[in-house]
């Protein structure tokens, strides 16, 4: 009780040193992370290119496993730092056990996906045996060991909440590089380890999340003295998971609905040529690259709303988001840029054929007009799962993502020409914007106006 005496870091630092000194080590451990996405397929994409297929074509369930765990973490996250703000300490201390006891039923139902569904997936996408082949390998050891995935982003998260973020830039830098490390000698056998191929990348990517989740516990567990994660006489709350799930569903539907955009794509792609879809997924690999430092100044941002929130001081929380939003379009302009006048060295890290060159170059310039407007919605949505209104970003994701991207990308494919597909991407972006304009004026007038009041 000691320290909930004295205020949190939150509500008294500078709000651009304080966003600086929150999100700095997330936006750098996010960019290790999505080096390692770009490694991870550099080196699949040396096997060959139907391996790179069936990578981009498992990225749905992936997606869907870090749907899930986020998505419960950020409803965890919300509660826990609004409970801080407020100072209630044993709702801020049940949220972070319930938020842990839930990371564990999702990780059970992706083992049974693993154990018994992945051939199931890849045949509804294609019938080429080779990418089937590859695809159900490399699906099933990141399904049945996925209980690293839950774990870490659990625990980071915890550590998030009550902004020891410089921690959770160790897991995840430490998994991420371990991972980067370990594909090459599983996929190609060096160091005297056996040749695995495609598996050797799997079991890389689980080895990594499982020593990032084992390092996130032992620093709460060492160095976290606002949480208290006791679960002697643990007993699941009702009342707290229809909390966390409050904001936490929306969020999982948002996450989960670009697993279903991805899927949606992947099998209108296909159908020009299964080139085009890996095309696509490299394209997701580069795109984090400019998306995971946004993503990251989130996860720094969000805990700085929320608390602020629970401390009702409304101006700062506008700071807040004024300045998220202005770092969010410089990180996209410079995504920009290297689109459009660099596209065809990034393309040829990843062995592309002199096909997947004339497939690629012109979708990147393209896709990358998308960058302009998105980081506004990228953040306006964090703002609304901040501030308790998830069903905000909920909706802007469903109405960019099914309303209007698969929709625009089935019917620019009836033109015959897969080069005009790509244009339902910035298509999306700016009907994204509108929707996210108008909620961010409703959420003024609701929340922040009569706060100040």
């Amino acid at each position: 009780m000691a320290q909930m005496q004295k205020e949190n870091k939150m509500g008294v630092m500078p709000i651009n040193k304080l966003l600086i000194t929150m999100a700095l080590p997330m936006i750098v451990s996010m960019l290790v992370m999505a080096l390692y996405n770009i490694v991870d397929s550099i080196f699949v994409a040396r096997i060959c290119e139907n391996a790179l297929t069936a990578v981009s074509l498992a990225f749905p369930v992936q997606n869907l496993m870090i749907a899930i765990a986020s998505g419960t973490s950020v409803g965890m996250n919300a509660l826990l730092s609004r409970s801080l703000g407020a100072k209630q300490q044993e709702q801020a201390d049940r949220a972070a056990r319930n938020g842990v006891f839930l990371a564990i039923c999702s990780y059970l139902i992706f083992l049974l996906f693993g154990l018994f569904a992945c051939g199931l997936f890849f045949r509804s996408q294609t019938d080429n045996p080779e990418i089937i082949a590859y695809g159900m390998i490399y699906m099933k050891i990141c399904a049945v060991f996925s209980f690293g995935l839950f774990v870490q982003m659990t625990f980071e998260r915890i550590l998030q909440a009550t902004g020891r973020t410089i921690f959770t830039m160790c897991t995840q830098g430490l998994g991420a590089i371990i991972n980067i490390i370990l594909d090459p000698i599983l996929i190609f056998g060096l160091c005297g380890a056996p040749k695995l191929g495609i598996a050797g990348a799997a079991i890389a990517t689980v080895i990594g999340q499982i020593i990032a989740a084992c390092l996130a516990i032992f620093f709460n567990l060492k160095y976290n003295p606002d949480i208290h994660l006791d679960f002697r006489g643990f007993r699941p709350s009702g009342d707290i998971i229809r909390r966390i799930y409050a904001v936490g569903v929306p969020s999982i539907l948002m996450m989960s609905i670009s697993s279903v955009m991805v899927y949606g794509m992947n099998c209108i792609l296909i159908a020009f040529t299964s080139t085009a879809t890996a095309v696509f997924g490299v394209y997701y690999k580069l795109q984090s690259f400019i998306f995971m430092p946004i993503y990251g100044m989130n996860n720094g941002m969000v805990p700085i709303i929320a608390y602020n929130y629970g401390a009702c001081k409304p101006a700062r929380i506008k700071k807040t988001i004024k300045l998220a939003m202005t770092y969010a379009e410089i990180i996209m302009l410079i995504g920009f840029a290297a689109f459009h006048v660099i596209p065809g060295p990034l393309l040829s890290m990843f062995s592309a054929s002199e096909q997947m060159m004339t497939l690629g170059i012109p979708a990147l310039r393209i896709l990358s007009w998308s960058y302009l407007v998105a980081g506004l919605c990228i953040i306006a949505s964090s703002v609304f799962q901040a501030l308790g209104n998830g069903v905000y970003s909920l909706l802007v994701s469903f109405g960019r993502q099914l309303v209007v991207l698969l929709p625009a990308a089935y019917l620019l494919s009836l033109t015959g020409n897969v080069a005009m597909v790509w244009w339902s991407f910035p298509i999306a972006e700016i009907a994204s914007l509108g929707l996210s304009a108008l909620f961010m004026l409703r959420i003024n007038k609701k929340i922040l106006r009569p706060m100040e009041q």
